[in-house]
C-alpha cells in the first residue's frame, strides 16, 4: 500500500484561509493519523532561491520577495510554459529552525514534505489553457498519491491522482460565481476522464457530478466533512466566553443571532438581511467573515443602517459586522449565538451548519442542496429564495425558547454523523482503496 500523500497548498497559502483551506488541514491531518507521510506543494512568486536562507525566508514569508518589473514576469510567465511543456520538478524546501515558522507550521497539516515552484498554480492554469493537458510534476521523492483539493490541472508522473471536486455550482447556479463557465466545465471534464479516482463532500454534489461530467459513478466517492475543534475551546467555560464577547464586541451570550461567511451571491446575505430588519426582533443579527465580490448592495445597506443605528448601545443595533475572526474567536461567537442563520442557495456541503451543531448551537438553514443532508432534523428551514420566509423564522428562533434547545440537542446527535471518528473511517477506506 502507498504510504505518501502530497497535496497542494493553493487554499493554505491564503492568509485568512477557506472553507477549502479548512478541509485541506483536516484531510491531511486525518491520513498523517491514518501513518501515512504528507507532503504539500505550493506556488511561490519568484523563481525559487539557490541560497537555502534566502528560500527558506521567501517560503515562510514571500512578501519579502523582491519585485520583479513586467518584462521579468512575462519572461517567467512563458519560461514557465515551457517547463510545464516538459514536466516540473518543484524544489524541496527544509525549514532548519533558522527562521521561525511556528505561524506557518501551525497553520499548515503536520507534513514531512514541503515543495515550491514559482506560480505553480497560475502557470499550470495557462497551460492547461494552452495545451488543455494537466502540468506534469515529477518530484524528486515521489508521492504515492497526489491529492488535490481543489480541480487544478497539475498531476505527478507515477502516482495515483485524486482531486476533490466539492460542488459544481458554477454550473448549477452559474450567476453565483465569476468563475468561466466554459473553461471551468471543460477542466473538470478532463479531469472526470483521466483521474485515477474524483472525491467530493455530500451526496448531493456527488450526483450533481455525475450527471453534469458523466463520470462512472464507481470512480467518485464521497468522504462527507468533518469539523475539528480542540477540547479546550470545546471546554471553555461560559463565564471566559461571556468576557470575551463583551469586552471584544460588546455582545451578551444568547443576545444575537450569528451568520457566518463571505458576503457573495451565494451565500444570500441580501435576503438574510432584508429579513431580519423585516422580523423586528429585539437582538442585532452579527456578521463574521472577511471577503465576498458582487455585493455592493449588501454594503450600501449595511453602511446605512449601521450610520442610522450608530448612536445606540450594541445590544440595540440591528445589525453588527465584526469582520473576520480566527477560528478560536469564531468559536466563541457561534457557543454564544442565540442561533446561526444560513439561508445559502447551494452549498457542496455547509460547514457553517456542521460548526454550529457541534458547538450546540440552533441552526436555520435553507432546504436546498446538500444541507438538510447536513443537518437532518436538526434545524428549522427555509425557502432561501423567499425573503418573508426568512423572516417568519428568525422570528420564531429568537423568541421560542423551548424550539431552540430541542434543535441544540438534535444538532449534537446529528453532528456525530460527521464526528473526526467517522470522517477517519471514510479517509481510511478512500486511500486503501488506491492501493
Amino acid at each position: 500500500m502507498g504510504r505518501r500523500i502530497f497535496y497542494d497548498g493553493l487554499n493554505l497559502a491564503l492568509p485568512r484561509g477557506t472553507g477549502i483551506a479548512t478541509y485541506t488541514r483536516v484531510l491531511a491531518g486525518m491520513a498523517h493519523e491514518l501513518g501515512y507521510e504528507i507532503g504539500v506543494f505550493f506556488s511561490g512568486k519568484s523563481p525559487p532561491s539557490k541560497d537555502r536562507l534566502i528560500r527558506e525566508l521567501d517560503f515562510v514569508d514571500p512578501r519579502g520577495a523582491p519585485r520583479l518589473s513586467k518584462a521579468q514576469r512575462y519572461w517567467n510567465d512563458a519560461f514557465d510554459l515551457l517547463r510545464l511543456s516538459r514536466g516540473l520538478r518543484p524544489t524541496p524546501v527544509s525549514l532548519s529552525g533558522t527562521v521561525l515558522a511556528e505561524g506557518f507550521n501551525a497553520a499548515n497539516p503536520p507534513y514531512r514534505h514541503l515543495f515550491v515552484a514559482r506560480a505553480l498554480f497560475q502557470g499550470a492554469a495557462r497551460y492547461f489553457r494552452w495545451r488543455g493537458r494537466c502540468a506534469e510534476l515529477d518530484f524528486s521523492v515521489a508521492p504515492d498519491i497526489l491529492h488535490c483539493t481543489y480541480p487544478l490541472p497539475i498531476r505527478a508522473r507515477t502516482a495515483r491522482n485524486v482531486y476533490t471536486i466539492h460542488d459544481v455550482i458554477p454550473l448549477r447556479l452559474p450567476r453565483t460565481s465569476l468563475d468561466d463557465k466554459q473553461a471551468l466545465l471543460r477542466l473538470l471534464r478532463h479531469l472526470a476522464e483521466t483521474a485515477d479516482h474524483i472525491v467530493t463532500v455530500s451526496e448531493n454534489s456527488r450526483r450533481d457530478i455525475i450527471e453534469l461530467l458523466g463520470i462512472d459513478a464507481a470512480r467518485i466517492t464521497n468522504t462527507y466533512e468533518c469539523v475539528f475543534f480542540p477540547d479546550k475551546i470545546l471546554n471553555r467555560p461560559e463565564a471566559n466566553i461571556a468576557a470575551e464577547l463583551s469586552g471584544l464586541f460588546g455582545l451578551e451570550p444568547d443576545g444575537y443571532l450569528l451568520f457566518h461567511g463571505a458576503i457573495e451571491p451565494k451565500k444570500n446575505v441580501k435576503a438574510l438581511l432584508h429579513a431580519h430588519l423585516i422580523a423586528q426582533v429585539r437582538i442585532p443579527l452579527v456578521l463574521a467573515g472577511g471577503g465576498g465580490w458582487s455585493n455592493e448592495e449588501e454594503l450600501a445597506l449595511l453602511d446605512r443602517v449601521e450610520a442610522e443605528d450608530r448612536d445606540l448601545p450594541v445590544r440595540q443595533r440591528r445589525i453588527l459586522r465584526v469582520g473576520f475572526v480566527e477560528r478560536a474567536l469564531l468559536a466563541s461567537l457561534i457557543r454564544g449565538a442565540r442561533a446561526v442563520v444560513f439561508p445559502s442557495l447551494y452549498e457542496g456541503f455547509g460547514l457553517p451548519v456542521l460548526e454550529a451543531m457541534t458547538l450546540g448551537t440552533p441552526v436555520v438553514t435553507s432546504r436546498v442542496a446538500s444541507l438538510p443532508e447536513v443537518a437532518g432534523d436538526a434545524a428549522l428551514y427555509v425557502d432561501p429564495y423567499d425573503t418573508d420566509d426568512i423572516a417568519r423564522a428568525i422570528k420564531t428562533i429568537a423568541a421560542d425558547a423551548g424550539l431552540r434547545a430541542e434543535l441544540a440537542e438534535r444538532g449534537r446527535g446529528r453532528a456525530e454523523l460527521f464526528s473526526p471518528a467517522r470522517y477517519r473511517e471514510r479517509v481510511a477506506a478512500l486511500y486503501r482503496s488506491l492501493s
